[in-house]
């Protein structure tokens, strides 16, 4: 068996390699980078997640193509456009989801929830983001049911303007 070396991780859970240490902190701050599939638009985020988790909801499945969505939750403030803002398209389904995306390849990037004063983005966009998720929201629309323990929320938990309605594993 070959034996798996993990990488290093800061304390926010988030791999470092030491080419790269320099850059992702900025003092006590830790800083990500994420990138739409072609690489045009780089958004850059700064601090920890409030939550990550998965969403099971109809409309993020059909938007991200996939039978379950991950992602981070941070607050608004700590998502910027780091590059590429002119290719930066968005498509607002409701006030609580403007969905943005790369306009040149079409790659997802983040939900901004502007109501809620956060902003989501999506798990896959960030390479170097330890996922470490603590709840599945949406629950109710599940397709693929995962047991591993999380919090299942029917909706949304009550914070986030949800039923805070749980259901069982």
């Amino acid at each position: 068996m070959i034996p798996l070396r993990l990488p290093e991780r800061d304390q926010a859970g988030i791999a470092i390699s030491p080419a790269r240490h320099a850059r992702r902190k900025r003092g006590n701050v830790v800083s990500l980078t994420g990138k739409c599939f072609c690489g045009t638009v780089e958004i850059e985020i700064t601090g920890s997640p409030e939550t990550m988790g998965y969403c099971h909801c109809r409309s993020c499945r059909s938007w991200s193509g996939s039978p379950v969505n991950a992602f981070g939750l941070w607050k608004a403030e700590a998502v910027k456009i780091a590059k590429g803002a002119e290719h930066l398209a968005m498509f607002q389904k409701s006030k609580l989801s403007q969905r943005q995306y790369c306009g040149k390849c079409g790659g997802h990037l983040m939900t901004n929830r502007r109501p809620l004063g956060l902003t989501e983005v999506f798990a896959a966009t960030i390479p170097d983001l330890a996922f470490t998720p603590s709840l599945h929201i949406n629950y109710t629309e599940a397709v693929l049911p995962m047991r591993d323990g999380l919090p299942k929320f029917r909706n949304f938990p009550g914070a986030l303007g949800g039923s805070g309605e749980m259901m069982l594993d």
